[in-house]
């Protein structure tokens, strides 16, 4: 379908019509405002990350989106956020990407020439920039012009409507053979995005912490679980780009439920509080990390057994990283300690077999990076049925979720969920864990949550 051209202007009904006089006199009087248009520090890695795409498709055309926006609700979009693959060619991850597309073109038998094909500014002698509700600089803020998108990617940059007269091509918005390319290509992190999943888990870690000192405020609200997402996103708005995910903020029974996003619970300070949560840092890189918390500041005897087990599952997990394993092995390890840790209990006449997976429900871990579940696309050999390589990112994720009305279970463990989450890097002899600033043990979470309820 064609673009509208600049002159169709997205404004509502309500708007006023604008004079002919008013045009000419807004099309005048306006200062020369260069922007330095200063070259991304990631650009030159952008650069190899093509040339390593490049040599998969020799010869064809490559077309990697941005995306589009999405309406919301009548004229209210959501706020635009980039697919990872053209972030992670291009080095751009702002609102302003909305409808840009990177095109790899074939340029010999070998190699392609990349070109990005963006929105520029919009010029003073229209009405788009001060009419547009969507594109205009005076309602959403400015744009690079193709000089400055140039300097900043060192990518040749033309208007976006010329992409509509090209060829058709390789497009990753519906092609499964790139996508997977894409997905595979990001499965191994280089230093420098390493270094911002750290800073991402630094920020994550910070908010943890001004949960549970916003805990006292959150128990007394009867919606205590958003009170503690808000106080998240607080956190994640002023450090990075936002969440990188729907924040879980489950409490009580509410965390048997996997993906509890409607944290509209109250807080009963007997009862513990699951809060899953990461930060995604400007360049869209996110943490993802979960803790399980006693309300009160100290786990129960029967909270406490069902927190040790899932620990101990972990720590079995983590021990299992390093280059050379299956990437399952991990999760082999971890629910082999639960299934074990049930049976000792009485739940589950013995430990073999699956039928601990009524209590677990789901995997226990995943790649991280510029997606949660970073890397889905990816063919399973090189992924789920893989092995681990140095400089991948995953989360160590096991969870023991007790339904409240599973008749299989002693009373007293009904209704009780725990998830331990953390963030690790595969390093040459093993993994680094990257959320060593959040107390795992159950000791040290009671003493790390006293020390900042009485500060």
């Amino acid at each position: 379908m064609q673009e509208p051209a600049v002159a169709a202007i997205r404004t509502v009904s309500h708007d006023l019509p604008v004079s002919v006089e008013f045009e000419a006199f807004m099309a005048n009087g306006w200062a020369a405002t260069p922007a330095a248009g200063v070259r991304l520090p990631v650009a030159d890695l952008a650069a190899a990350r093509r040339a390593k795409l490049s040599a998969r498709f020799p010869g064809e055309r490559l077309i990697v989106p941005a995306g589009e926006f999405v309406v919301r609700s009548n004229d209210c979009d959501y706020r635009f956020r980039p697919h990872s693959a053209y972030a992670w060619l291009t080095g751009l991850t702002g609102e302003e990407q909305a409808g840009h597309v990177l095109v790899l073109e074939p340029d010999g038998p070998h190699g392609h020439e990349a070109v990005l094909y963006v929105r520029p500014r919009s010029p003073r002698t229209g009405e788009e920039f001060y009419r547009d509700r969507r594109y205009g600089e005076f309602w959403v803020g400015r744009r690079p012009d193709l000089a400055e998108a140039e300097r900043m990617t060192g990518i040749r940059c033309v208007h976006r409507e010329d992409h509509d007269r090209l060829p058709p091509g390789r497009d990753a918005s519906g092609d499964t053979e790139l996508a997977a390319a894409l997905s595979e290509l990001r499965l191994v992190k280089d230093a420098w995005e390493i270094e911002q999943l750290q800073l991402a888990v630094d920020h994550t870690a910070a908010g943890f912490e001004d949960v549970v000192r916003a805990l006292p405020r959150a128990l007394a609200h009867p919606r205590g679980e958003r009170w503690i997402e808000g106080v998240f996103g607080l956190r994640a708005r002023a450090e990075g780009n936002g969440t990188g995910y729907e924040t879980i903020a489950a409490s009580g029974a509410h965390a048997c439920v996997l993906h509890w996003i409607r944290n509209d619970g109250r807080l009963d300070p007997r009862e513990l509080l699951l809060l899953d949560a990461g930060v995604e840092t400007d360049t869209l890189y996110t943490a993802d990390i979960t803790r399980t918390l006693p309300l009160t500041g100290r786990f129960s005897p029967v909270q406490r057994l069902v927190y040790e087990l899932v620990l101990a599952a972990q720590d079995a997990g983590m021990a299992a990283l390093k280059p050379g394993a299956s990437f399952r092995d991990f999760h082999r390890a971890g629910m082999r300690v639960i299934a074990e840790g049930l049976a000792e209990w009485g739940v589950l006449k013995s430990a073999e077999g699956d039928f601990h997976r009524r209590y677990t429900l789901c995997s226990s871990g995943h790649m991280l990076g510029l997606d949660v579940h970073d890397c889905a696309q990816a063919r399973a050999d090189a992924y789920l049925d893989g092995v681990l390589e140095e400089g991948q990112v995953l989360t160590v994720e096991p969870g023991l979720y007790l339904q409240p009305d599973d008749e299989t279970l002693p009373a007293e463990l009904r209704g009780i969920g725990v998830r331990i989450e953390d963030d690790l890097v595969i390093t040459a002899d093993g993994a680094r864990l990257m959320s060593h600033a959040l107390p795992r043990t159950p000791d040290a979470v009671e003493a790390w949550m006293g020390e900042l309820l009485e500060g």
